[in-house]
């Protein structure tokens, strides 16, 4: 069996999604969980991009230690330097640089010549080889770019230290024939291919990531990039549950295994789903929660007589295992502490208290309690920083005058003072966002909003997932509460907390600096 190294680019790629923003506490929750799925590589940012991601990126790379953690670089000398200071505390530090190398990105986005794409590529992986052993460079827009072209800059940058080269369908144009051929081009004719390891990083925009993805493999890539449940710019990247799942069940005709441990795919998906606040669509490959359903009575009665009949994924393989153990009102301390182990939680004694509290009196109104109750209350604890909140939702009422539905908030404030305000809207909402608008110092705009159901039955957790601009930047929250109106309130002023968090941090880094 061939290897093939797993390259988790969820940190990076995945939170470029519109509408995805992840602090660092999350961030280092979700590489954790990677860590565990058992990733080869992690690419847990851009350092340079940010205060935030610098740190993010070197919390990550201080704490992995099982999985390599690298950093995303221009072809820039701040941003290889800033990316060494971030990734320095790692076991193996790594470096991810790039430069685009399609004729239409060297001439409009570069304004650079061919000649002058190869000189900068060469300088930033000898630099970078100056601080990191492990040094991936990639064309950027590899599949519009000439073959021939991308042969000579290849053999220079292996000339001049690169460890990994990476081929990515940037803007997800190619189809798995033509991309699987370019890997096996670029096999035969760059100079000194073996030496290094071969990289495939696809988008999903003509819904062929995952097919090119597992072409490139065919044709000799030796590592596969990728996020979880697919998120990443535009229409995503390949989803490298799917890859990995596809490299088990077909091992007879891949040949090649990826190391990753299939038993966390299900919980790794969740957690990701969670902190994104991007939904899992029902029928997705491998972790949608009909991915296992059957309703057709031919499915039905071929499912009773052989699984296999129809079955060619078992929900044990992935983790998606459901336990016999139901918790509710009565159930005591160590029962409880005993299930969050068995679903992969590590928590401090004290979080766990603090878990434990949030669900006895969620066990108070509701008969029974579902792994899905479970995994929200363990995870917003495990992923909690323990910062005091700014604003604090205290009282939540609402009332309708002539069908005009009317909320009444009272919110504590950053100065430790409580403050009511009340405020109408066509819909319950509507009244909710306009009051909250009112008590927040600053200007807010609502880019989306929606309500999910955690689990089944009239009793169900609702989450409430909003993202928002605040004061011109762009800020996600998110609560889960029986009662939907309140975790709308509370997801409102949660992503207005981060925000102002977030602008706090980085003043404080500008004055350390």
């Amino acid at each position: 069996m061939a290897k093939i190294d797993i390259f988790d680019t969820t940190l990076r790629d995945g939170e470029q999604s519109a509408g995805i923003n992840l602090n660092t506490q999350e961030k280092l929750e979700i590489a954790r969980q990677l860590e565990k799925f058992g990733v080869s590589i992690i690419e847990a940012g851009f350092p340079a991009s940010s205060p935030g991601d610098f740190n993010a990126v070197q919390q990550i790379a201080n704490t992995v230690k099982n999985s390599v953690v690298t950093g995303l670089a221009r072809s820039i000398k701040s941003d290889i330097e800033t990316s060494w200071e971030a990734l320095r505390g790692g076991v193996q530090p790594h470096l991810h640089t790039f430069i685009a190398t399609s004729p239409i990105h060297m001439q409009y986005k570069l304004n650079k010549t061919p000649e002058q794409v190869i000189e900068i590529a060469v300088e930033s992986v000898k630099l970078a080889r100056k601080y990191f052993p492990l040094v991936q460079w990639s064309a950027e827009d590899a599949t519009r770019s000439d073959k021939d072209f991308l042969v000579r800059i290849i053999n220079e940058v292996i000339k001049a230290g690169a460890t990994t080269i990476n081929i990515p369908d940037t803007v997800g144009y190619a189809t798995p024939i033509e991309y699987g051929a370019l890997f096996r081009y670029l096999s035969e004719n760059v100079t000194g291919i073996e030496k290094v390891k071969l990289s495939a990083h696809c988008h999903d925009d003509l819904g062929l990531a995952v097919s090119n993805t597992l072409a490139a493999i065919e044709n000799g890539a030796t590592q596969v990039e990728g996020t979880i449940n697919g998120i990443g710019e535009r229409a995503g990247n390949a989803a490298l549950e799917e890859v990995a799942v596809a490299l088990h069940i077909r091992s007879d005709y891949y040949q090649a295994e990826s190391g990753i441990v299939l038993k966390e795919t299900k919980r790794t998906s969740q957690l990701v789903s969670k902190l994104t606040g991007v939904v899992i669509q029902p029928n997705k490959a491998v972790v949608g929660k009909n991915a296992f359903a059957h309703e057709s009575g031919i499915h039905q009665d071929g499912m009773l007589k052989n699984p296999e009949t129809y079955e060619i994924i078992t929900p044990e393989l992935i983790g998606d295992v459901a336990t016999e153990l139901v918790l509710g009102k009565h159930s005591g301390r160590h029962a409880f502490f005993s299930r969050a182990v068995q679903m992969g939680f590590q928590l401090s004694d004290e979080k766990l208290n603090a878990a434990f509290t949030a669900f006895k009196k969620l066990a108070d109104r509701k008969k029974e309690i579902s792994d899905e109750d479970l995994f929200v209350l363990l995870t917003d604890q495990q992923v909690s920083s323990g910062e005091v909140e700014v604003y604090e939702l205290e009282e939540l009422v609402i009332n309708y005058e002539n069908n005009v539905p009317t909320a009444s908030i009272t919110v504590k404030m950053p100065t430790g003072e409580s403050t009511t305000a009340k405020g109408n809207g066509s819909g319950a909402v509507e009244a909710i966002f306009n009051t909250l608008e009112k008590l927040v110092n600053g200007e807010v705009r609502i880019l989306d909003y929606r309500v999910s159901s955690v689990s089944k039955g009239r009793d169900a957790l609702g989450e409430a997932v909003i993202n928002l601009s605040y004061n011109g930047a762009t800020s996600s929250g998110r609560n889960a509460s029986q009662d939907v109106l309140k975790a709308s309130a509370r997801a409102y002023i949660n992503a207005v907390n981060r925000q102002l968090m977030n602008a706090h941090f980085k003043e404080r880094v500008a004055v350390i600096q």
